[in-house]
């Protein structure tokens, strides 16, 4: 089993997470995979790049799309894994290459169940990043360029799909405290004081962990 640290990254949107992500990498000196993790698992996989975009986080409800989009998967020819649903190839091989990085390097990963993924993993530090309405919104504006209304409908959406995918495919439930080592509101300290604070709680961690194994 390999040492590498991990940090993996749930969040409510709007709130920060690819942002603390980023900080949180570049702090630690490793790379922060977020829709990167996309290209690498479709490289893997064999499958297009295109039905990871599609289905990013988003479980389909639609068995009958699901298998009419498995006519375009490419790369398995098991009768057991053609059989199954497109969505679930999607996340199976997104599985494999978040196990895969965490055994080749320290890193940190953004969404994804990663933190279902790795959760037999040792040297894993799992976070749920939250913030207040007002700055979720006020960040959205920003971002995407659009008044309060259709902010506050893009944040609802998006959170409704990622707790959606998260407890269709994980044990847990998305942004339960109990689900996560850590839950921070980033509307407190900010992306950097964010960033910070989870450093020192990976390190705590780590610390507490050796303690253990004394």
């Amino acid at each position: 089993m390999s040492g590498n640290l991990v940090i993996t990254i749930g969040r409510q949107c709007g709130s920060s997470g690819k942002i603390i992500g980023q900080k949180l990498a570049e702090e630690m000196g490793v790379k922060c995979y977020d829709k990167e993790l996309l290209a690498l698992a479709a490289k893997n996989s064999g499958l297009c790049e295109e039905l990871f975009e599609t289905h990013d986080e988003k479980p389909t409800n639609s068995f009958l799309y699901s298998l009419v989009m498995d006519t375009y998967s490419m790369g398995y020819t098991t009768s057991g894994y053609m059989d199954m649903p497109i969505n679930h190839k999607i996340f199976l091989a997104q599985f494999d290459t978040i196990k895969q990085l965490a055994e080749q390097e320290s890193c940190v990963i953004v969404g994804r169940c990663a933190d279902y993924a790795l959760s037999d993993y040792p040297k894993v530090v799992s976070v749920f990043i939250t913030a207040s309405d007002e700055d979720r919104i006020a960040s959205l504006k920003k971002l995407y360029n659009v008044d309060d209304a259709k902010a506050k409908d893009i944040m609802v959406k998006t959170d409704k799909k990622r707790a959606s995918y998260y407890n269709y495919y994980s044990s847990k439930k998305w942004g339960d405290s109990r689900s996560y080592d850590m839950c921070i509101n980033s509307s407190v300290l900010g992306p950097e004081g964010t960033a910070d604070m989870i450093i020192a709680f990976a390190k705590a961690k780590e610390a507490q962990n050796q303690k253990k194994t004394e």
